[in-house]
């Protein structure tokens, strides 16, 4: 059942199998948080689908590898096996550099809290709890500032994207219904 639900969401064998696999995981490390009398089919579709959702997400941030296929073979920079390598936090500022100066900008006219839950968010990959705590502030506090900072970058984004042909010609408002065609 979980592999069916799995398969429906990532449209792969191999991914479905992969996504059943962490799934199944997760409910095994986590079993000490179900709670009798919960109905185990819904807890682990539930745990299925945050799982998708959150490496969806992770996938989507990271950038494409491009495999190199010059005449010359690339030259060797791996580090000595022996020492102990940490990559280089980068901060928000060197994060935001690496942005078109459109999506820089539409990230600098957010209000300051916004903004600040959306970087640590989508650009330093950090989760709710270590925003909140960053923050100092509550975790419904944190996934409302995300869910109205992403929403202005939406509206602010909007013809950037469809530039880019990333969108249709619809602005979509996440299905409340004002954009559908009236009867």
């Amino acid at each position: 059942m979980l592999y069916a639900v799995a398969l429906r969401h990532t449209r792969n064998a191999a991914d479905a199998y992969d996504l059943t696999q962490n799934t199944v995981l997760k409910a095994l490390r986590f079993h000490d948080k179900f709670e009798k009398g919960t109905y185990i089919k819904a807890w682990l579709l539930t745990i299925l689908r945050n799982t998708f959702i959150n490496e969806y997400r992770r996938k989507a941030r990271r950038p494409t590898f491009v495999e190199l296929t010059g005449a010359e073979p690339a030259e060797d920079k791996s580090l000595d096996p022996g020492l102990n390598y940490e990559p280089a936090e980068r901060t928000s500022g060197e994060l935001l550099e690496l942005l078109d100066d459109e999506v820089k900008l539409a990230v600098e006219s957010l209000p300051d809290d916004f903004r600040q839950a959306v970087i640590m968010a989508d650009l330093e990959d950090m989760s709710y709890k270590e925003i909140a705590d960053k923050m100092g502030c509550p975790l419904g506090t944190v996934m409302s500032r995300l869910y109205r900072g992403r929403k202005l970058l939406r509206e602010r984004l909007y013809d950037y994207a469809k530039d880019r042909r990333l969108v249709g010609d619809e602005p979509s408002d996440s299905g409340n219904g004002k954009n559908k065609p009236e009867e």
